[in-house]
């Protein structure tokens, strides 16, 4: 089974690509500890989404460090195509959605997708791997991983959460939302209209963790391909999965499982956000959580997942 890790970002708040910032003495980056949970869980191949520019980088970092214990897969979304295909010049990423598409060749069996700058938590990817363990590839009962807004919020200034609206433990609807800290109360507005509305602390928000099948890239393809058609949307747009997602359950095409963790979200928005970051997963490794040097050690979890490189 598969984690899609997403590390395209060019982390514009962040100042640089925060996917790719160590976070501690071994100079390990967030994804690490992502997908060593995601190893403990039970996935066996890593496919990395990310640009042709960090390369290099990454086979110097991340795929030394994986060598013979995951399967690790890397693939290049880029942006050069729109310019040669419809003279329109672009450098930010499509978004999600196209990130997600470009994988569909590679990606055979169910998969979970993540963000590469976010931490999610051990518990997080075994309820993740036991839903995904559970259903057929050819279903499009998917599920979303969501957090409590608290427990996802950064002290340095506004975050972007996916608000969700559930029922009956499906999630009917994502709203995608600015979430920040005014006199110590959580203040919640919709990106699009910038309205105000009354969230509650403990409301389920989506981190990007996704529960998805090959079926989806059907329904993607035809999505992306009316997205395109519009060279509007090439400019500036982004196809995002929320959006998809959102409108293949409105559609009955697909339903949206909401699966709650209680685990807390570390991740860096802002550069100020690092020292936390550092501070929470040193704690961890304290706590007997993850070994003090994460890859070179002959601990349980890689012994017994030991695979061939791709």
């Amino acid at each position: 089974m598969d984690l899609l890790i997403l590390a395209g970002g060019a982390g514009s708040r962040f100042g640089g690509p925060k996917q790719f910032e160590p976070i501690d003495d071994n100079q390990n980056f967030i994804m690490d500890y992502s997908i060593y949970d995601a190893i403990e869980a039970g996935f066996d191949r890593v496919v990395l989404i990310t640009r042709k520019k960090y390369a290099d980088l990454i086979d110097k970092t991340l795929k030394k460090r994986l060598e013979g214990k995951v399967g690790f897969k890397v693939i290049f979304q880029e942006s050069d195509w729109i310019e040669n295909d419809f003279g329109i010049k672009r450098e930010k990423p499509l978004g999600t959605g196209h990130a997600i598409l470009i994988a569909k060749d590679i990606i055979k069996d169910n998969f979970c997708m993540i963000n590469a700058d976010d931490f999610y938590g051990k518990t997080s990817f075994k309820i993740a791997y036991n839903f995904l363990k559970s259903i057929q590839p050819s279903s499009t009962d998917f599920a979303l991983v969501g957090y409590k807004l608290k427990n996802t919020m950064s002290e340095k200034g506004a975050v972007k959460r996916g608000i969700c609206k559930e029922e009956n433990g499906f999630v009917t609807e994502i709203i995608e939302s600015k979430a920040e800290f005014v006199n110590n109360k959580i203040v919640v507005h919709e990106l699009e209209s910038n309205k105000e509305y009354n969230v509650s602390p403990v409301a389920p928000v989506s981190m990007n963790m996704l529960c998805l099948t090959p079926k989806l890239f059907d329904f993607l393809q035809i999505e992306f391909d009316k997205f395109v058609n519009n060279k509007n949307n090439l400019k500036d747009k982004e196809f995002l999965i929320p959006t998809i997602l959102d409108n293949m359950s409105k559609q009955n095409l697909a339903s949206i499982k909401l699966l709650k963790s209680p685990e807390k979200w570390i991740g860096m928005t802002y550069k100020e956000d690092k020292v936390d970051v550092v501070n929470g997963i040193k704690k961890l490794v304290n706590k007997n959580q993850y070994p003090q040097n994460l890859w070179n050690t002959k601990s349980k979890i890689i012994e017994e997942n030991k695979l061939e490189l791709i």
